[in-house]
């Protein structure tokens, strides 16, 4: 079966809407899908979203967008609806996801597109809070999972200016001071040879002071799946102004994404990421995970006093004893561990979920991840971290939402 010419633009029109939410979708891939609709033909809906999933997605990421995208888009009320419910029976709807639906929403509004009203046996009441107070103090505020396309765009372009931390630490390797305490004999021996032996110059040394690195275990099961990329493009930025950052993505398997955010393009190097971890938006074995890593890891990069940025919600399938011990191994290896909750959000919230509780005591620290205003938390948090000796110890209390 070809495409019908009114569903041939359709299509286009999809593909549009699809790059105005945020997929990176150029003008071949609206033909390549309408050529795919005319090769491969439809008799069913499914048929038809799966045909257009194969062309249009690229990532594993953009799942969600597609999804919120085709049900928004091809379920409209408007004349064109009716070409495509003639040629196709109607389906049980696809699962609905709310990662990116407001961003598509946006887009088809943008387009002059007005989505079919939901039902009215549930009816959803959503206040726009926007425009009530400073738009740079709500934006701050905003949690990542409501924001839109291009508020998403701009809060990646605010995390590339944050105040990175700078911190350092004293290094086993002495370095060249003319200050120092220690004096340096061979330096000072090389600068007599010069004048002859008749004047000695000492040379000192001083210890020097390095930047410690940091590790991050980033949390990309489908509950996180509205904070993992926009903190992916923090540690991007993290690694880029400061360096020495090691990247490890987990959900149902460890993959290390370390040489794929070496490109200064953040774009590639989170699309070199996402496509790495096969595991994308799955399920969650953080004990197993943290397992792999401290079997093949630990030793490589927490050997020079590393700080642990474990980011995840704590929603174990597993916990027990076994992440207890994975988690205590992992603080006694590292030189700080901060567990980075986007749960903490909630004003109500406790550690009731077996996994939290598990994993809290073997933490030095716990802060939100949800807004920009947790991110510079956590940036003003990292700059004061003392590097004359390891900070104590204690379990941290869950602090209060912002």
């Amino acid at each position: 079966m070809s495409a019908a010419p009114a569903v041939a633009e359709n299509i286009i029109a999809f593909a549009r809407a699809l790059r105005a939410a945020g997929l990176k979708l150029g003008p071949g891939s609206a033909v390549d899908a309408v050529e795919a609709v005319e090769t491969a033909g439809f008799s069913t809906r499914e048929d038809f979203y799966w045909t257009l999933h194969a062309v249009l997605v690229k990532r594993h990421e953009d799942d969600p967008v597609f999804d919120s995208a085709f049900r928004l888009f091809w379920r409209r009320r408007d004349p064109n609806e009716a070409i495509l419910s003639e040629m196709l029976p109607l389906a049980p709807a696809m699962p609905v996801q709310k990662a990116g639906q407001r961003r598509v929403q946006e887009a088809l509004e943008d387009m002059g597109i007005k989505p079919m009203p939901r039902p009215q046996r549930e009816q959803d009441l959503t206040y726009d809070m926007r425009g009530t107070a400073s738009d740079l103090e709500v934006f701050a505020r905003k949690d990542f999972a409501q924001m839109n396309a291009a508020e998403i765009f701009e809060a990646r372009r605010r995390i590339a200016r944050l105040a990175l931390a700078r911190e350092e630490m004293p290094s086993r390797r002495l370095v060249s001071d003319p200050r120092g305490h220690r004096i340096d004999l061979r330096r000072t021996l090389r600068a007599s040879l010069r004048a002859g032996g008749e004047m000695i110059d000492l040379k000192r040394r001083a210890t020097g002071r390095r930047r410690p690195p940091f590790v991050a275990l980033l949390d990309i099961s489908g509950s996180m799946s509205d904070y993992s990329r926009v903190a992916l493009h923090f540690l991007h930025a993290l690694g880029e102004t400061r360096g020495r950052v090691s990247t490890f993505l987990f959900g149902t398997r460890l993959t290390n994404v370390t040489r794929a955010l070496k490109s200064r393009d953040p774009d590639a190097a989170l699309a070199a990421a996402s496509a790495a971890a096969k595991d994308w938006s799955g399920g969650t074995w953080i004990s197993s995970s943290l397992r792999a890593f401290n079997k093949d890891w630990s030793r490589r990069v927490l050997a020079q006093g590393a700080t642990v940025l474990l980011i995840t919600d704590g929603l174990e399938r597993e916990g027990g004893s076994e992440l207890a011990r994975e988690m205590d191994r992992l603080h006694r290896s590292a030189r700080r561990l901060i567990w980075l909750n986007p749960l903490l959000r909630y004003k109500g919230f406790e550690p009731r979920a077996r996994g939290i509780r598990a994993m809290l005591p073997h933490v030095d620290e716990m802060r939100p991840v949800h807004n920009l205003e947790s991110l510079k938390g956590l940036c003003a948090a990292l700059a004061k971290l003392t590097s004359s000796s390891p900070p104590a110890r204690t379990p941290p209390a869950p602090p209060a939402a912002r």
